[in-house]
């Protein structure tokens, strides 16, 4: 049988890891010997753990190399993200400048800053009530709730009525682990 290696075993060159095969062959199911039902199970069952194993190891790879080519990308947003922000800058210097044209420059700077906190008011009240809509996941919780009454009754724990698992009391403290 071939052995499965891992991302972090030697690698065939590209980056990727040697990836094991199934053999078309076997010396061994020649052998009149091995020609049993039990045999030919138990080398499919073989193969097949194996080609997973293969197929698992490979989606792993190519998913570590598209997340790093990922990670390089989203740098690259964020350096653009950030100069842009810096620049900003510039735009409330020259919005200074233009109104310093009509006003004096110390009116003309407060006029930017006052423009300046009621954007940035505006951005903080849509967010707060962004935020305020976010709920706990409701349907997350109910079916890992009945998976739980579902196992429970399948163990066997459940003999008495009314054993079921229920929503906690919002009431009652959380238990405290030591």
């Amino acid at each position: 049988m071939a052995h499965v290696t891992s991302a972090r075993d030697k690698t065939n060159g590209d980056g990727l890891p040697r990836i094991p095969s199934i053999p078309l062959t076997d010396e061994r199911a020649f052998d009149p010997a091995n020609q049993s039902i039990g045999n030919l199970v138990k080398d499919a069952t073989t193969h097949l753990s194996t080609l997973l194993r293969a197929e698992i190891e490979l989606a792993k790879a190519e998913l570590a190399n598209e997340i790093k080519k990922a990670l390089v990308g989203s740098v690259f947003f964020i350096v653009a993200l950030a100069i842009f922000v810096y620049s900003t800058f510039f735009l409330f210097f020259m919005e200074v400048d233009v109104l310093d044209i009509w006003l004096p420059r110390w009116a003309a700077s407060i006029i930017v800053w006052v423009e300046m906190l009621l954007v940035s008011g505006l951005m903080a009240l849509l967010g707060y009530r962004r935020m305020k809509k976010i709920k706990a996941p409701e349907r997350t919780i109910n079916a890992l709730r009945d998976t739980a009454n579902t196992l429970a009754h399948f163990a066997g724990e459940d003999d008495e009525p009314g054993t079921e698992l229920r929503p906690a009391d919002p009431n009652r403290p959380a238990p405290r682990s030591t």
